[in-house]
């Protein structure tokens, strides 16, 4: 074998050895590029699936700016706490993962909340409630609807203002309104029948306000809320108990609920003791993944859902763009659904704008008048 045939095969293995790195870094090359335009890709459509329930987060964390009471088990005396504990009808699942703290409530800013309030300190867990049994004849939201004139072509609008009946003196302030307004009022406020009464007899309808289970951790929905993690019959209970506390309401709509309102078991429930009362349900449309309007028309629940918000931001000029948005919406659709808070901001442009509404072609009715009207015969 010559010299130059020797020194040919020593090379050979060098070229390949070299040609298989070089095919190897491009690959690798190609495959981290590849990655990196799939990570951008699923960035953006995450930051696009997120913006329709944006404005729903926003509320969430308004609604966390009425004052409210916070859970109950976090009021019980010492004393009280050591006894021992009312056992549920029906077995319950585990906690949610962080323990019975993990419910976002704030102690320190709690406490600020209610020193000057007196509230019960009713078990979170109750036992089944007795239930006045729905008349013959028509139901509840027929029967406690507020008479409202006839549209004829005029667009309807209907206000509710959600959260009352906690913070005494600015729903007072509400009641005083022109009516009809829609109000919605907090399961757990004290005295509400003395205050519902008092606000049908000012002409407003009524509806009750249900603590339902966030997305956020870190918002308190209040005492006696609905969960995805506890037992059907113990969200039942809850739910009793709530439509309990007073009379002469329509229906109910969901305070926060971005999480519960799109479980499939917890809305079961809320159909079922909804269409047995004879109610309606008014969607807040705190997600955009609510399951309430398959589920209500499932129940054959009257079913409405809120068209705008009015209070994310809680000024005087924020409140009126809404209205004017509110208006824009009936117009186009022939009624619209507006969702406030009892803010000093909202009271005051509520205020200011209810009086001229017929004067611009618009009829107020309470949220039953909408329902009818969208209701099949």
């Amino acid at each position: 074998m010559s010299r130059r045939e020797i020194r040919r095969l020593l090379m050979e293995p060098k070229r390949r050895s070299s040609s298989s790195r070089s095919w190897a870094v491009l690959a690798l090359m190609a495959a981290v590029l590849l990655g990196g335009i799939a990570i951008g890709a699923g960035v953006g459509l995450g930051i696009m699936a997120s913006r329709p329930d944006q404005e729903a987060r926003d509320w969430e964390r308004a609604e966390m700016a009425v004052d409210r009471p916070p859970r109950r088990e976090a009021l019980l005396e010492p004393a009280a706490a050591a006894e021992p504990p009312v056992i549920p009808l029906v077995p319950l699942p585990p906690a949610r993962p962080g323990g019975p703290a993990d419910d976002g409530f704030d102690a320190d800013q709690a406490s600020g909340q209610v020193a000057d309030q007196q509230v019960a300190s009713v078990p979170l867990i109750l036992p089944q409630p007795s239930v006045k049994p729905v008349e013959q004849g028509a139901p509840a939201w027929v029967r406690y609807a507020v008479p409202a004139p006839k549209a004829g072509s005029q667009p309807m609008i209907a206000v509710v203002i959600d959260d009352l009946g906690v913070d005494r003196k600015r729903s007072e302030k509400v009641v005083e309104l022109r009516a009809p307004l829609t109000l919605a009022w907090m399961t757990y406020a004290e005295n509400l029948p003395q205050i519902t009464q008092l606000a049908r007899k000012r002409g407003h309808e009524l509806m009750v306000h249900v603590p339902m289970q966030p997305q956020g951790e870190s918002y308190d929905p209040g005492p006696d809320v609905l969960e995805v993690a506890v037992h059907p019959e113990e969200n039942r209970r809850r739910l009793a108990w709530g439509l309990n506390r007073f009379e002469g309401f329509v229906g109910i709509n969901n305070h926060m609920g971005s999480r519960f309102t799109a479980d499939r078991t917890g809305m079961k429930v809320v159909m079922e003791e909804v269409k047995r009362r004879g109610l309606l349900f008014l969607d807040s449309v705190t997600t955009d993944k609510s399951v309430a309007p398959e589920l209500a028309k499932r129940h054959g629940v009257p079913f409405a859902a809120r068209s705008v918000f009015l209070d994310n931001e809680q000024s005087v000029a924020s409140v009126k763009a809404q209205l004017a948005k509110t208006e824009a919406h009936a117009r186009k659709f022939g009624a619209a659904i507006a969702i406030g808070h009892p803010h000093d901001a909202t009271i005051e442009a509520l205020a200011a704008w209810l009086p001229g509404l017929e004067a611009r072609g618009f009829l107020l009715v309470p949220v039953t008048t909408i329902v009818k009207a969208q209701t099949p015969p």
